[in-house]
């Protein structure tokens, strides 16, 4: 524990962090960036009783609703600005790397480097404006279909206003990540989701505790509730943290009189090469349909998407079985985005590397892309258990959706990859006053 303690403070001196001017400018952003958000997303949109569209909201807090609320930071709710929060971002990227593994043009200019990686930015953002057009006319016409008609001055006029509002809002979103991402910390759209679960977590817990003390919620209960996010917690970090080393050796060579190599390494293989981005691709493709359901349900009672949204609604065994089946499948597929085992076998041959008692090249490949299959089953398995058990407890009883696994998994993921941009930006500072201090000497 105190070797921890030691590493933790290492990590995080203060007064190397009072010297990096550059790191202190990158937070400040950051933390402005996030203010923006937050400020827009109690910006209502033009042409909306707040008060009846918060009746509505409350109604379903508990339903699909809900889920989607919490992603955009409760914009949704009170339906501002950025009530579409940065889905359609998210969407949009999720079809270009689909398309990208499938067509070959897309995969060429992928292989272009910064080139091709920008070309593949602007097709995202493309995407972006023509998905965030479509939800948020969707959102219009569905709001003008409600019974209890929260839009003052229905016609052509507020759906023309709400569109470029709505989508406007969301290519904010859109550029702010970016910048986020540029000139902050790194992480830009995580951060945003981050900030707009972590700014509804104490509502949450206010309201449960409420719930306590009037007794609708037993206090085993909450005392159970509160042992078991401390327990995901735990499970969390150390999932994320996890890795499988792959032994590296690099053979001896003599060149002239000296004799270079023989050292050992490891590649490090994360259990969870995805990341947090199975579970919010899964909430992004899931909660789009459902929400058209469920907005259709609440029109007439009686169509075939109040059928839909009564089977797919969260606690229904469908919604699990999709919910499951998206994470399984971005589990994997995003892990093969991120690491080619081919590709990392021939960089290894390169560089004269060899992974003991395979022989460089394609057997080291097909080693590498065994153990990164295996690994990717642990972690898709991992990703279902803590999305899932934690919603299906949290359904059951009727607590707040902000205390559910897929926001805990955000919210210490993005935490975890937030600490160590802060620890790179902070080493790179002290490398770089070394690198002064030994030309200064060199003078």
């Amino acid at each position: 524990m105190a070797s921890v303690v030691e590493q933790f403070a290492t990590n995080f001196d203060l007064s190397a962090f009072k010297k990096a001017d550059d790191l202190k400018k990158r937070l400040w952003f950051t933390l402005l960036a996030l203010l923006v958000f937050r400020f827009g997303t109690y910006l209502p949109l033009p042409g909306i009783d707040a008060e009846i569209m918060q009746a509505i909201a409350s109604k379903q807090s508990t339903g699909i609703l809900g889920i989607f609320d919490k992603f955009s930071g409760g914009a949704l709710g009170r339906m501002t600005i950025f009530a579409l929060g940065i889905m359609p971002y998210i969407s949009s990227s999720i079809i270009v790397q689909l398309l990208t593994a499938v067509s070959p043009q897309l995969e060429a200019l992928k292989k272009e480097g910064e080139a091709g990686r920008k070309k593949i930015n602007q097709y995202t953002r493309y995407g972006t404006v023509f998905l965030a057009t479509v939800q948020a006319w969707g959102i219009a016409i569905a709001l003008e279909s409600l019974a209890e008609q929260p839009v003052i001055d229905p016609g052509f006029l507020f759906r023309f206003s709400a569109v470029v509002t709505l989508a406007g809002g969301t290519l904010f979103l859109m550029w702010l990540g970016e910048q986020i991402t540029q000139r902050g910390i790194g992480n830009g759209v995580s951060l945003i989701i981050f900030a707009g679960i972590v700014a509804g977590m104490p509502h949450a817990i206010a309201s449960t505790l409420e719930l306590g003390r009037q007794g609708t919620l037993k206090p085993l209960l909450i005392f159970g509730v509160v042992l078991m996010l401390a327990l995901a917690l735990t499970f969390i970090v150390f999932m994320e943290r996890a890795q499988r080393r792959i032994y590296i050796q690099y053979p001896k060579r003599q060149v002239g009189m000296k004799i270079y190599g023989g050292q050992s390494s490891h590649l490090p293989m994360k259990i969870n090469t995805s990341g947090v981005i199975p579970p919010i691709f899964a909430s992004s493709l899931l909660l789009l349909p459902v929400t058209i359901a469920n907005f259709g349900a609440s029109y007439s009672p009686d169509s075939f998407l109040a059928k839909i949204s009564s089977y797919v609604g969260p606690g229904q065994p469908l919604y699990y079985a999709f919910f499951i089946a998206l994470i399984v499948f971005f589990a994997f597929f995003y892990t093969a985005v991120v690491f080619n085992p081919t590709e990392t076998a021939e960089n290894l041959k390169k560089n004269g590397a060899i992974v003991p008692g395979y022989r460089p090249g394609l057997n080291t490949a097909e080693h590498l892309d065994y153990v990164l299959t295996r690994l990717t089953v642990i972690g898709a398995f991992y990703l279902v258990i803590i999305c899932t058990v934690p919603e299906y407890f949290i359904t059951r009883h009727s607590l707040p959706f902000y205390l559910g696994g897929t926001s805990l998994l955000i919210v210490v993921s993005v935490s975890i990859d937030t600490v160590a941009q802060v620890q790179a930006h902070l080493l790179a500072h002290q490398y770089e006053g070394l690198i002064r201090k030994s030309r200064l000497k060199d003078k």
